[in-house]
């Protein structure tokens, strides 16, 4: 454990003190983002356009996290726990891509389809029945959509046979 801290400082410090826009804290064996960075990473979080989480064991992100790092591009939380978003993501005003890949989602994220500016939206691998369509298709940006590996209800299926302005991925090819 002193291990992945240790890792998890190592980075946090090479994000500051290089000035990067992007803070890689994958496969840190992180539960959930620690509320210590938010501190260390104050002065710097303004910079920060890319997060990766990824492989993590994260269950929740907090609405701290979408209210600290409002210039955010682009978010990997692909290959955790969670279940949910706080309702602040809508807030993310200059939010490209999101991975969601490989988490518990059992309901779509409907917070996402208010992020004018999102044109690619990852949900592979989660339990999903239920797509909210009308909202992803008035999504102004929105180029890209996989929902591959969810359980999606027969009627979601057939509504996605219809073409949209985003491409979406359903099953493996």
């Amino acid at each position: 454990m002193a291990e992945a801290v240790a890792n998890v400082a190592r980075r946090i410090n090479a994000t500051v003190e290089e000035g990067k826009d992007c803070l890689d804290l994958s496969n840190c064996q992180l539960i959930s983002f620690p509320d210590g960075v938010f501190k260390v990473l104050r002065t710097v979080s303004e910079n920060i356009r890319i997060i990766t989480l990824a492989e993590n064991k994260i269950k929740a992100i907090s609405s701290k996290f979408f209210s600290t790092f409002t210039q955010l591009r682009e978010l990997d939380l692909q290959g955790n726990i969670l279940t949910k978003l706080p309702e602040e993501v809508a807030d993310m005003e200059h939010m490209t891509s999101i991975n969601l890949a490989n988490n518990s989602f059992a309901v779509f994220p409907e917070k996402l389809t208010e992020i004018a500016t999102l044109e690619r939206i990852d949900l592979e691998g989660n339990s999903i029945t239920e797509l909210p369509l009308e909202k992803l298709s008035a999504m102004p940006a929105l180029k890209w959509l996989n929902v591959k590996s969810n359980p999606l209800s027969s009627s979601t299926q057939c509504a996605l046979q219809s073409p949209y302005k985003f491409d979406v991925l359903l099953e493996t090819e």
